[in-house]
């Protein structure tokens, strides 16, 4: 299911639809803050930044991200929301925020 979505990434439409699921307005802040610096759609930012997680997280992250979605309704979007949360640069002015699952 997780590599599933991961591919569809892809597509502008389902990257934008998964930011919206997620209703996160922090990593859309940092993500527009992204898409502004680097002059690339948000849409691109979103699938390079989850598959550069997916072949750079330690073996650490990727226990972390587990047992994420182990506790989670929702196993995949908690996983979407941990990798952006992880891999989406900070934006000036703003600290880290660590979500607990619910």
């Amino acid at each position: 299911m997780l590599g599933n979505l991961i591919a569809s990434l892809d597509d502008p439409e389902v990257a934008m639809g998964l930011l919206a699921a997620v209703d996160e307005p922090a990593l859309l802040t940092r993500l527009a803050a992204a898409a502004e610096e680097s002059g690339r759609l948000p849409a691109d930012i979103v699938g390079s930044a989850v598959r550069n997680f997916m072949e750079t997280a330690s073996d650490d992250l990727w226990t972390q991200l587990i047992g994420i979605m182990n506790r989670a309704e929702d196993p995949g979007l908690t996983a979407m929301r941990a990798i952006l949360e992880k891999a989406l640069p900070q934006s000036p002015g703003t600290q880290e925020v660590h979500h607990a699952v619910r």
